[in-house]
């Protein structure tokens, strides 16, 4: 269809009217059998056959196309000059219009972003919701829910998440009020209510980029491990993990997940604090190998205060007989909103376990997840422990 329509203007709509959307327009069309719709569609600009009719086609013109000897050019007046060129008049409504359109045509005139994304967490779909658009979240909710066929729900968070179970209250803006939800990331499958646990699925790639780390046979400690989204595909990987979170939502969900997922064997869970839990999976793995066996990588993503808890290796190794070169890498998430995010996370890091992260600190891996909001971004440093706090 022409390519330049818009909707029709309904600013200040805050309550979805579908038959305000309606419109028409009268444009050329070229007239042809169908089974010449291909070629015609193939070789003009701008064009799109109109489907009502099964034997005949009319082949819609750019609206701004006036004179047809003016807009095509020899080749394509030479392909038509048997057709018939004839005004058409056309109507579309609510359904034909995007979803960007649609809000872009309510949203009050200057509003330089459409409010129109959203995070997919299987059938939910989570808004981030600026202050100026809360008057429109009704409206903006139901049309993401009408124009999204696999989205069911559609929430706003209403407040910061918290750092303790990092899970935050939401409002059901559209749709059914049915917070367990399911998907498949990395070959796996997660089952989980999405209001008591934290899920991202824009993490998908960084779960996916450090499990590529993990052998198999190594050990892996996820101290803060969620309903599993990288402990799971680590065992199944053929990795021997430990995974623990304080949230029982999340504990629950990851023993869920791990049935889910038909594992029978190679992780054990744990639903306690951070820092005790790494002393403690320490242990556990030292007195259950008979001191043959060691943890290879530990996964601390908690981004707002993970760094917090590094404080719990410091000698963590004391008296227990590993060479230097058997330490684990630990791996950090973390935000930054320094113009110099190696120097602030290298510092923060550093003071908190309260000397060098190891002999050769150049070594360190810093990795950019992803930026969360202007001049807020997310690390993930990586790096070995080094012996002097490991001792």
């Amino acid at each position: 269809m022409a390519s330049n329509l818009t909707p029709p203007q309904n600013r200040g709509m805050t309550v979805l009217d579908r038959e305000a959307f309606k419109a028409e327009w009268t444009t050329l069309a070229i007239c042809s059998p169908s089974t010449a719709v291909k070629q015609l569609t193939t070789a003009l600009e701008d064009v799109v056959p109109d489907n009502n009719n099964a034997d005949k086609k009319f082949i819609l013109l750019n609206l701004d196309i006036k004179d047809i000897k003016e807009a095509l050019n020899d080749t394509q007046l030479e392909l038509i000059k048997n057709y018939e060129i004839i005004p058409y008049r056309f109507q579309v409504d609510y359904d034909y219009w995007t979803t960007e359109q649609v809000l872009y045509s309510v949203m009050p005139e200057g509003d330089a972003e459409t409010p129109s994304s959203f995070t997919t967490t299987g059938h939910i779909a989570h808004v981030n919701l600026k202050p100026e658009n809360i008057p429109f979240k009704s409206l903006i909710a139901q049309v993401i829910l009408d124009k999204n066929k696999k989205i069911k729900s559609v929430v706003n968070k209403t407040n910061a998440i918290d750092n303790t179970y990092r899970n935050f209250q939401m409002e059901l803006l559209a749709g059914k009020d049915d917070m367990i939800t399911e998907l498949k990331e990395n070959e796996c499958r997660f089952k989980f209510d999405f209001s008591k646990v934290y899920w991202n699925s824009r993490l998908q790639a960084e779960h996916r980029r450090l499990v590529r780390m993990f052998k198999k046979g190594d050990y892996i400690c996820d101290v803060m491990a969620g309903v599993g989204p990288f402990s799971i595909p680590a065992v199944k990987k053929g990795a021997i993990v430990y995974a623990n979170d304080l949230n029982p939502s999340s504990y629950q969900w990851l023993c869920e997940n791990i049935k889910l997922n038909k594992i029978t064997s190679n992780i054990s869970t744990y639903n306690m604090d951070g820092r005790a839990f790494i002393k403690k999976a320490v242990k556990d793995l030292y007195l259950e190998s008979n001191g043959t066996k060691f943890f290879q990588h530990f996964v601390m993503n908690l981004p707002a205060t993970a760094i917090e808890f590094l404080d719990a290796f410091k000698g963590i190794y004391k008296g227990i007989d590993i060479s230097s070169d058997l330490l684990p890498m630990i791996h950090v998430h973390c935000f930054t909103r320094s113009a110099d995010p190696i120097q602030d996370i290298k510092q923060r890091v550093c003071q908190i376990m309260g000397g060098p992260i190891d002999a050769a600190f150049c070594n360190m891996q810093m990795y950019h997840v992803r930026t969360v909001a202007p001049k807020k971004d997310m690390y993930c440093v990586s790096f070995r422990l080094g012996p002097e706090v490991a001792f």
